[in-house]
């Protein structure tokens, strides 16, 4: 799985600080008053869907891959997530998500089995955990489309997920007006970028999908 970073990032850069009225909420590293950085940031992963992988097409002759051959596509839809991080060694993130399906040929009730990976990312990279699951989809009699939920559930280490002491000091540090390094983002330092990054984790869902399936949502 190409596992690229498609979620909403959560640093707010020094260079627009004077948008950030209204981006001071959780999950962020916001400028405080133009010198100085605030760190709200939390240790929550953030969730999305990587490329290519939220919805399937299912054909019924394998290899013709035409619009007439189509029997059943599906898509994953209102991805959503609930997050425990303030007690225990384990931030706890499950996430929840619909599945809505649709047929072509609607004679018989039917049932259409579909498998997903939840996978929890570190720095954008590093695959730290993957589970795969599967929905049914439950096709009534007649009836051209279906709906189920699914859910997985995360857990990440609250140490990895915590910024070292001396690199939040590095961000937080009120910096004077006038000094050298006071017009300086310091999340522009590498060493900065790097810790954050490491201690900034993804949950990502998706459907398993193999490498036809992949050619195809890539290239349709």
């Amino acid at each position: 799985m190409n596992a690229r970073r498609l979620t909403a990032t959560v640093l707010c850069s020094a260079a627009v600080m004077t948008a950030l009225g209204g981006c001071k909420t959780k999950g962020d590293i916001v400028v405080d008053e133009g010198v100085g950085i605030t760190a709200v940031r939390s240790k929550c992963p953030a969730v999305g869907i990587p490329d290519y992988t939220g919805d399937v097409t299912l054909f019924r002759v394998p290899g013709d891959k035409t619009a007439a051959n189509i029997d059943v596509v599906a898509a994953m839809t209102d991805v959503r997530t609930q997050c425990n991080e303030d007690s225990g060694d384990k931030v706890t993130a499950q996430v929840t998500f619909q599945v809505l399906g649709r047929r072509n040929d609607t004679s018989g009730a039917r049932q259409v089995t579909l498998p997903y990976f939840v996978t929890v990312l570190q720095g954008g990279t590093a695959v730290v955990s993957k589970r795969v699951g599967t929905v049914t989809l439950n096709f009534a009699d007649g009836k051209d489309r279906a709906q189920v939920a699914g859910t997985g559930t995360a857990f990440i280490d609250r140490a990895a997920a915590t910024l070292p002491d001396n690199i939040r000091e590095r961000i937080t540090r009120k910096r004077k007006a006038g000094e050298a390094d006071a017009a300086v983002d310091p999340l522009s330092d590498p060493q900065v970028k790097t810790a954050v990054a490491r201690a900034s984790f993804e949950l990502l869902v998706g459907f398993q999908l193999d490498e036809s399936q992949l050619a195809y949502n890539a290239t349709r």
